[in-house]
């Protein structure tokens, strides 16, 4: 296996395995159950209170690694003296519209306003539960982002501009192509999903995972991804890793291809080498899927020997090595 960079068919990207996406077919099937099914896809009560003490952004992390987790996918770290903002989602439903669709397990921890200043906003791909319209159009206007750099796999930029984006502050990157952000190196490289913000327009912009290298520590941010065989190069060339983020939740067996599950997590994990912490990501937020909210999380927690960090939502946390994070919140 060769990591390589992105290729299109006419104005469709391609993956780097064959890969299955449903579409209609899908839908047929899983409509029924999702509209009726009986499984606790929602926490009977919103979890939290969870508040994020902005107070503590005035001080860098000992460590050199500090992230906050924010819920779903979304997190700042803060990583060798650089604060990457990712996947930002602070909008209430991940949907095209703010009054249907998947909505919000509890609010957000921490006001926009209220966030630091930040180095690099970095967009994995274009779906609604990774690039909230609501959010962006904030975040543009915000002095504390003046100076961010924008970093977006190739095709994303010009939502972005849509958004209200300065189109000379964002920088789109093809797979295995890299932009640097102070002392750290963000690299775009595959991963196995799929794009497009309604049925009509997938894999029209193209979707990554990232790694972030700096002086003395690495993050490897796997965004949404199945399973796939380039996992172990990716560790091989580019690890190891401090800190691992790999999806858990929204899966299911009928697009396996696109979303890896807990267990597929663990495996991933694996292969990228397990060096570091695995942190479950893509989960406790939305309801996207069949499983009731928490399955992904306990699956985790239930596999031994594996180091994880899993912080509670909102909680500004150092990783340290040897040092787990178990927080227990979703019980």
């Amino acid at each position: 296996m060769t990591l390589l960079p992105a290729e299109r068919i006419g104005r469709r990207y391609l993956n780097p395995v064959p890969t299955q996406v449903g579409g209609l077919s899908i839908i047929f099937k899983i409509g029924p159950r999702f509209l009726f099914g009986a499984a606790a896809r929602s926490p009977k009560q919103a979890p939290g209170p969870f508040h994020t003490d902005p107070r503590i952004y005035q001080t860098s992390p000992q460590s050199g690694l500090r992230v906050t987790w924010f819920g779903h996918s979304s997190s700042l770290v803060e990583i060798d003296g650089v604060r990457v903002l990712i996947d930002p989602v602070w909008d209430e439903r991940a949907a095209p519209t703010q009054w249907a669709g998947p909505k919000r397990f509890f609010p957000p921890t921490l006001a926009l306003e209220a966030l630091p200043a930040i180095d690099a906003v970095l967009i994995s791909h274009d779906h609604y539960d990774h690039l909230g319209e609501g959010t962006v159009r904030r975040l543009a206007q915000m002095e504390n982002l003046r100076q961010a750099r924008w970093i977006t796999p190739l095709g994303v930029g010009a939502i972005l501009a849509r958004f209200g984006v300065d189109a000379g502050k964002c920088t789109e990157l093809n797979w295995m192509k890299q932009v640097k952000v102070g002392s750290l190196t963000i690299t775009a490289l595959p991963s196995r999903h799929f794009s497009g913000r309604s049925l009509f327009n997938r894999f029209e912009t193209l979707w990554a995972s990232f790694v972030l290298a700096g002086p003395e520590h690495r993050v490897y941010y796997g965004a949404d991804s199945g399973e796939w065989s380039g996992f172990s190069e990716i560790g091989e060339t580019y690890g190891p890793f401090d800190l691992t983020m790999l999806e858990i939740g929204a899966s299911n067996p009928l697009w396996a291809d696109v979303h890896m599950g807990p267990e597929g997590a663990v495996r991933s994990f694996r292969a990228l080498g397990a060096s570091g912490k695995l942190m479950p990501i893509h989960w406790g937020l939305f309801d996207l899927a069949l499983h009731p909210w928490a399955e992904p999380i306990e699956r985790v927690f239930a596999v031994e020997d594996l180091k994880l960090w899993s912080p509670e939502p909102g909680m500004p946390c150092e990783v340290v090595a040897e040092q787990e994070i178990r927080s227990q919140w979703w019980r």
